[in-house]
């Protein structure tokens, strides 16, 4: 299976996880889209040196993918992806910041690797916020949100179109992929002059595709803007776990919770 076929199947995944029946699939996507703007913004506030204060903030992940029956397994794996790039951005950082920021025992850390260790904190906790997310309400559900919550209904159609168009990619570069390896006897045709001749016929053959899709809904009666089954409601429950993890996160970013349990646990153990 080529890696385009198991990008495709990992999103028709995230797809089929958002037609759950948890209590968390319940809710109005308005009230799971603030809590994990609100989580974002909360986790990407701290600085640059502060990295225990910012591990309480797996409680968040961890609660709901155990509220909602998300397998945690899958998830933690796409979520992993994310490390290699983060470490891309924080790597040079214990080159140019030296200066000994935690002394743990006669061991000196530099701010360099307290600021490194902090940006893959951070870049897990987000990109895990944002799966969770779409698992429990589905990427066109989060694009209605958004356009109820104020968003311009046509920025919310254009990235509600490039999700639907990255499928039509995604299975048309699968057949491309598929057709050059059946034919590359002896791994001919499989080196870098070949590459461009492949994408500009991938981009030909997907265009095409999305043209014949455009016309189908255009005879179906599509008149610019798509509409929901169904259109829930922002109650009791929705202002209730609204305002509960808005709570939960600003006392976490106020205190340090990690250093006052260590604290604690040193003064039982001293």
């Amino acid at each position: 299976m080529t890696s385009l076929e198991g990008t495709l199947l990992d999103f028709k995944r995230l797809d089929l996880l958002a037609t759950g029946d948890s209590a968390i699939h319940r809710l109005d996507g308005r009230a799971k889209v603030l809590v994990v703007l609100v989580f974002i913004v909360s986790v990407v506030s701290f600085g640059k040196y502060e990295v225990s204060a910012v591990l309480p903030f797996f409680l968040f992940p961890a609660v709901m993918v155990a509220l909602a029956g998300l397998p945690a397994g899958f998830l933690l794996k796409k979520t992993t992806l994310v490390i290699p790039f983060a470490l891309v951005i924080g790597m040079f950082n214990p080159l140019f910041d030296r200066e000994v920021a935690v002394w743990f025992g006669p061991v000196g850390i530099s701010g360099g690797w307290l600021s490194c260790a902090s940006i893959v904190v951070r870049a897990i906790l987000t990109v895990s916020a944002a799966l969770i997310l779409v698992s429990v309400t589905g990427f066109p559900s989060v694009c209605h949100a958004l356009e109820r919550l104020g968003m311009p209904q046509a920025f919310a159609m254009q990235m509600l179109f490039l999700y639907r168009y990255l499928f039509v990619l995604a299975e048309e570069g699968g057949r491309v992929s598929r057709a050059r390896r059946l034919r590359s006897f002896g791994n001919k045709g499989m080196g870098l002059q070949a590459f461009g001749a492949l994408v500009g016929h991938l981009l030909l053959r997907a265009w095409e595709r999305a043209e014949r899709i455009h016309r189908a809904m255009l005879a179906r009666g599509f008149t610019g803007e798509f509409h929901s089954q169904g259109c829930s409601r922002f109650g009791k429950r929705e202002l209730l776990f609204l305002l509960g993890w808005t709570v939960c996160f600003v006392i976490l970013r106020i205190r340090n919770v990690s250093q006052i349990v260590g604290g604690l646990i040193s003064g039982v153990f001293s």
